[in-house]
This record gives structure tokens, C-alpha cells and sequence, in this order.
């Protein structure tokens, strides 16, 4: 009797960057589930304007209803998070069809946001806040 062929699911993958979060971003065809640490967007994200941040890639392509985002984040914060996680699907999506680029680029979706917190110098109370001056 021969082997069943196991249906095999196409994945694409993106790793997005942000401060000090990492975002891996799986994106397969599907209805347009997003996903994050198995919950779902609206309960993993408190708020509105960062949930926008994340759809805006597959907004801006018009693939908000195709793809279903599956995405593991760890690291930082809300906002970092959220970034690294839009940076994630952006490259995700240049994978699936390299004519995605032009509209990605010109929306600086591509561009790893290299700013992230200054360290703290000695002598001084944090990166750049200098003790109080007295005259005496």
C-alpha cells in the first residue's frame, strides 16, 4: 500500500526587529487571522492605534483577507513589540511577491529602526541628566 503524501502548508517567513524586541512572523493563505503568542491581536494588544500599526503592511498590499499571521514576539514593550511585529510581515510579504517592495519601501516599512535606549554614562543619573549644580 503506498504512503499517503502529507498535505504540505506553505509558509512564508519574516523576522522583525524593534528596540529590543524580536518579532518571527509566519504568514500561510488563509481568511486573515492574526495571531500573536496564541492569542488573538485584540486581546494581546491594548491599543487601537498599535493593532493599526501591525495590519498596515497587509493593508497597504491588500492582503489584509488572504493571509493568516501567525507571529511569536518577545522582548521590549507594547510599542517595540508592535513594530518589530509590522516589520516582521512587511519582509514576510516581500517573500510571497517581490513587487511588494516598491509600495513597502516608499512606507518605510522595510527600514530596521535602529533607535533604541541610550546607555547610562558614570558620573551623570542616567544617559544624559547630570547631577543637580549648587554654587556651594
Amino acid at each position: 500500500m503506498p504512503a499517503k503524501k502529507k498535505k504540505q502548508i506553505v509558509q512564508y517567513l519574516g523576522t522583525g526587529r524593534r528596540k529590543s524586541s524580536v518579532a518571527r512572523v509566519y504568514l500561510s493563505a488563509g481568511t486573515g487571522v492574526i495571531t500573536v503568542n496564541d492569542k488573538t491581536l485584540d486581546e494581546y494588544l491594548p491599543l487601537e492605534t498599535l493593532k493599526m500599526v501591525v495590519k498596515s503592511p497587509l493593508e497597504l498590499t491588500e492582503t489584509l483577507s488572504i493571509y493568516d499571521v501567525k507571529i511569536n514576539v518577545f522582548g521590549g514593550g507594547y510599542t517595540g513589540q508592535s513594530g518589530a511585529m509590522r516589520h516582521g510581515i512587511s519582509r514576510a510579504l516581500l517573500e510571497i511577491s517581490p513587487e511588494f517592495r516598491a509600495k513597502l519601501k516608499a512606507a518605510g516599512f522595510l527600514t530596521r529602526d535602529a533607535r533604541s535606549k541610550e546607555r547610562k554614562k558614570y558620573g551623570l543619573k542616567g544617559a544624559r541628566r547630570a547631577p543637580q549644580f549648587s554654587k556651594r
